[in-house]
């Protein structure tokens, strides 16, 4: 065995380390399947058809680094149990594509429930803050080490969570720096977005509001505010996005996280104000439901704007 630079080394005896721990960590899951059917490996194979609309026998096999004999046997007994059912691909007719049954989801239901409930008894060990802070650790091992076994760069892991300390400050300062560098408007935009951000959290109602902050990495990149305007009404504020995350769809997916807490919550629809230069963000809400229902030229920020009311029912 060729010799490594000491560096070298102890970052692999690191890496070592980090995946003893986490072996044991995850043994919990091993224990759980003390009280199913299935063996590890089937149970990593239910999942994989669970997760999957469809997928043939080589990609399983690829995918879980399975032998294919022994991928083999299992999917016959879960053929013969009912669980999968299997047809031949389209364009190969040498390979089957396979997917889960009815009776496979009632299967693999206590098996998902049981992993489930034990992530969360281990997460809620912790404080929210550490929480994310695992999360992040997670996201950023599986980005780096995910793009360095693909010919194409990894798409970054976006975690959402709710506000913390500090946020609202980011919120302030990341609306005035992106609207002045992308429209020129003047400072009075970054007051209005601090009265914004001041008045929710001097009024925050956790049942009927919330701020979403996305994170690549760690990295605040994205933002996204759910207020009463009545006891009907919802309306949704201050989506941002950063340059660094455009191209990833986190601004749909911030509007529809806002979308279904605001359902949840009981409101029975929801509005925005937005600008009609806003091209990028108009068409996140149109194609998330909303209807253009007025508007009104006026001029602030030190520019001359054409303001917009967007509404959806809920």
């Amino acid at each position: 065995m060729p010799s490594l630079a000491p560096d070298v080394e102890a970052r692999i005896a690191a890496v070592r380390r980090f995946s003893r721990f986490y072996t044991r960590q995850l043994g919990l899951l091993q224990e759980s399947l003390v009280h199913t059917p299935f063996s590890l490996a089937q149970a990593r194979v239910l999942y994989e058809l669970a997760n999957r609309d469809s997928v043939t026998a080589s990609e399983l096999a690829a995918d879980l680094d399975l032998d294919p004999g022994y991928l083999s046997r299992i999917l016959r007994r879960f053929a013969e149990d009912g669980l999968l059912a299997k047809k031949r691909a389209a364009n190969d007719g040498r390979q089957s594509v396979i997917t889960i049954t009815a009776k496979g989801r009632k299967a693999f239901a206590p098996l998902n429930r049981g992993s489930h409930d034990q992530v969360a008894a281990m997460l809620e060990k912790l404080s929210v803050a550490a929480q994310q802070r695992v999360v992040g650790a997670m996201n950023t091992v599986e980005t780096l080490l995910g793009a360095s076994s693909q010919t194409s760069p990894a798409v970054p892991a976006i975690i959402l969570r709710l506000h913390q300390p500090g946020d609202m400050g980011w919120v302030t300062s990341a609306h005035g720096a992106l609207y002045a560098a992308e429209y020129g408007w003047e400072i009075t935009f970054e007051a209005l977005v601090a009265k914004i951000t001041a008045e929710f959290i001097e009024n925050f109602d956790q049942k009927r509001e919330r701020c979403w902050i996305a994170e690549i990495d760690g990295e605040r990149v994205g933002s996204v505010f759910v207020v009463a305007k009545n006891d009907d009404v919802a309306k949704l504020r201050l989506l941002i996005v950063d340059p660094r995350a455009r191209g990833l769809k986190l601004g749909t997916r911030l509007v529809a996280e806002a979308l279904r807490f605001a359902k949840t919550a009981g409101y029975s629809s929801m509005t925005l104000w937005t600008q009609s230069i806003l091209t990028a963000a108009r068409g996140i809400y149109q194609r998330a439901g909303f209807t253009l229902t007025a508007q009104e030229p006026h001029r602030s920020f030190g520019a001359d704007l054409i303001g917009e009311t967007w509404d959806r029912e809920l």
